[in-house]
């Protein structure tokens, strides 16, 4: 077990929004290699998960809001939709966060897994309804699968911060 560090915002918060939106633009550079691209993880949804579970905070909903508008404004998709489906997974996490805490890393994977589902579904029935057609099902799960890879992430983030703040065990 690594040593709980402080829980300071800029820490816990700021930084790894930083990371993931570095990310984010970095794997959404038009690079291709033997024809294929990068694939375009929600890199976002592993920090929500793990600011969900570490403990409930005010600015953290601020933060996803904001993270999901520059998903909306980088992927050029409609104003709010990652938003949204952001706020869906944080709200997911937080409502289940007492039968999360204590689990096992495989555990805590599959909740991940789970809210991953949730947001993307969210995101997948909101933008049909905003297209009025169907987004690709196979691309949606191409990036379901890059997206629950990252879970090693957020469980090192949720590692580093759990026991930093006692109040809400």
């Amino acid at each position: 077990m690594s040593q709980a560090r402080s829980l300071e915002p800029w820490r816990w918060l700021g930084v790894p929004m930083l990371q993931v939106l570095a990310a984010t633009i970095l794997f959404g550079i038009p690079l291709r290699v033997w024809g294929l691209r990068l694939p375009e993880p929600v890199f976002p949804l592993a920090i929500v998960f793990a600011w969900a579970v570490i403990r409930p905070s005010i600015l953290a909903p601020l933060l996803v809001l904001a993270t999901g508008l520059f998903l909306d404004l980088f992927w050029g998709g409609p104003l709010g939709l990652w938003a949204l489906c952001l706020l869906i997974g944080y709200g997911v996490v937080l409502a289940g966060r007492n039968m999360m805490a204590g689990q096992s890393r495989t555990i805590l994977w599959a909740w991940y897994g789970v809210v991953v589902a949730i947001a993307m579904l969210a995101g997948y029935l909101f933008a049909m309804l905003d297209a009025k057609s169907q987004p690709s099902l196979l691309a949606v799960g191409w990036q379901y699968l890059a997206t629950v890879i990252l879970y090693p992430f957020a469980h090192r983030l949720i590692d580093m911060f759990e026991d930093a703040d006692v109040r809400f065990r």
